[in-house]
C-alpha cells in the first residue's frame, strides 16, 4: 500500500482491506484504539508485528515491556518521539 493512501484512509470510520496486520494496527492505533491495534500484533511473531507490538507497549507506557518486544524484534526501531516511531514503523511497512 502506498503511504499517502494510507495516511488518507485515517479519514475513515474503518481501515481499507486487504491491510497486514501490522498496517492494521498502526491503523487503529492512529484513530485512538489501543487495545484493538494490540490485538492484530499480540501473537505475530515477525520483526515488523514485534516492532509495533513494543511500539504499543511504549505508547501504553511500559517501556520493560516495549524493550522486551523491541528485543524480541531484533532490530533499533525506537525514535525519541512516539510520532516519529510510529511514522518509521509505516515508512517500514508501506511503499512512498
Amino acid at each position: 500500500m502506498k503511504r499517502v493512501d494510507f495516511v488518507a484512509s485515517l479519514q475513515t470510520a474503518e481501515p481499507p482491506g486487504g491491510l497486514s496486520a501490522e498496517l492494521a494496527a498502526l491503523w487503529w492505533d492512529a484513530k485512538g484504539d489501543w487495545a484493538r491495534a494490540h490485538g492484530m500484533v499480540d501473537e505475530l511473531e515477525t520483526p515488523e508485528a514485534m516492532a509495533v507490538h513494543a511500539y504499543l507497549h511504549r505508547k501504553e507506557g511500559e517501556e520493560w515491556n516495549a524493550d522486551y518486544w523491541y528485543r524480541r524484534a531484533g532490530r533499533q526501531f525506537r525514535r525519541p518521539m512516539l510520532e516519529e516511531e510510529w511514522r518509521a514503523l509505516l515508512d517500514g511497512l508501506t511503499e512512498e
